[in-house]
């Protein structure tokens, strides 16, 4: 996409909240060379969400514009845990499970962004190889009181809640990748901004090196979780994963609250001019909501599963949405067709393995919370024991939660 300067600043400015400074973005736009566009995301927990994928999503446009995306996976950041926007400290995670989360961060990101105009790092690159005496430099750059002027860090201050030293030090480390992989323009949501403005002070400072151009920072609404209230968050359970089954994505799409439509179509969708007016239907009374909600879905769902997947869906939430009971033919329609793995075949097997084995749970742990939680069905029957052996036969169907309905084939 060759576009000038100018109608590039257009593009990238929609849907934004800040852009620091706007005139310095023009100039480096300007330049003609390709821009160096960073995007970091702490894998505190396995998925990328929708909330995650609206930077993505500008990360993507810059790409189309012929910059480079440089996705910082942060390894060593999601030790310490971002305090941004929050009002008590997070849980520490240990190394295993920050590198556990992060296994699939890469495959994710790649269902937004160009994998040809991608630099993927973690941080851990350059953060464990800081000496104790460029920690203390890199503290010294900053004050007490500035980072408690932060308002999340000002307002746990006096509410007398504890703020641990670690979390002091998060926007200086979380600065510095800035400075490692001397980026030109750093994305980021509101709550983030001072973690932003950080890494332009500390490009510009040079401390173990030659000073660098400040990046221009670019910060975007926070995207509100299927609960309505609360940012879209893993710690909160209110989230979208982009890689979650269609189905269930569809159906909490289908679950947030009529007035956060409006951002969802702004933040996570294209927003065609037809979705517009139909958002002003809908404020008018005009449009049923719910026929709204179906669109803002199917976009969504359309964008990371395909069309198909889309519209399966799509008939998966109109059979299931009812009041009336469902019948075995009802599943049957919706039902996703799954092999038996050559190792299951012919035997008996605890079906907390078999739900694994399956792809129907990500762990023998979960799959038992979902049997014990009376989730999972053998065709009509519910179970209840996660030892219970059963034997996998073609024509079965094995129902999981709400949403995953397999119709097993041999």
């Amino acid at each position: 996409m060759n576009l000038p300067p100018e109608e590039q600043l257009e593009r990238i400015r929609q849907h934004t909240v800040d852009l620091i400074p706007e005139e310095e973005l023009l100039e480096k736009l300007r330049s003609g060379r390709p821009l160096r566009v960073k995007y970091g995301v702490d894998p505190t927990g396995p998925d990328i969400h929708l909330g995650h994928a609206v930077p993505l999503r500008k990360l993507r446009l810059f790409q189309n514009l012929g910059h480079l995306a440089v996705l910082i996976i942060g390894d060593f950041t999601g030790l310490i845990g971002d305090p941004s926007g929050r009002n008590e400290g997070r849980p520490q995670l240990t190394r295993e499970q920050v590198e556990r989360n992060a296994a699939g961060y890469q495959e994710q990101a790649f269902k937004v962004l160009d994998p040809e105009k991608t630099e993927v790092h973690y941080n851990s690159e350059w953060l464990d190889a800081l000496t104790p005496e460029q920690i203390v430099r890199l503290c010294a750059t900053h004050t007490v009181a500035q980072l408690l002027a932060r308002e999340d860090f000002a307002k746990r201050y006096q509410d007398q809640q504890p703020i641990g030293l670690h979390e002091l030090l998060y926007p200086l480390i979380q600065g510095y990748d800035s400075v490692a992989i001397n980026a030109d323009v750093e994305l980021g949501a509101t709550e983030q901004k001072f973690n932003l403005l950080t890494g332009r002070e500390l490009q510009r400072l040079g401390l173990f090196g030659p000073s660098q151009e400040p990046q221009v920072i670019i910060t975007f609404p926070i995207l509100v979780g299927t609960d309505g209230v609360k940012r879209m968050g893993k710690s909160v359970g209110n989230y979208i994963g982009i890689t979650e089954p269609p189905d269930e994505m569809f159906g909490k799409i289908m679950s947030i609250p009529d007035e956060v439509m409006e951002q969802y179509f702004e933040l996570c969708t294209d927003y065609k001019d037809q979705d517009r007016r139909l958002v002003e239907h809908m404020k008018a009374g005009t449009a049923n909501p719910r026929d709204v909600k179906f669109r803002l879905a199917h976009e969504i769902v359309e964008m990371y599963h395909g069309h198909e997947a889309a519209l399966a869906a799509q008939r998966f939430e109109r059979v299931f949405s009812g009041a009336r009971q469902q019948t075995r033919e009802d599943y049957e329609a919706v039902a996703e067709e799954v092999a038996i793995p050559d190792d299951l075949r012919g035997k008996p097997v605890w079906i907390s393995t078999a739900l694994v084995k399956l792809g129907l749970a990500r762990s023998r742990g979960e799959a038992a919370r979902l049997i014990k939680g009376g989730g999972v069905y053998l065709d009509e029957r519910r179970l209840s024991d996660p030892q219970e052996e059963v034997e996998l036969k073609a024509g079965m169907l094995v129902r999981v939660g709400k949403r995953r309905v397999a119709r097993l084939v041999s």
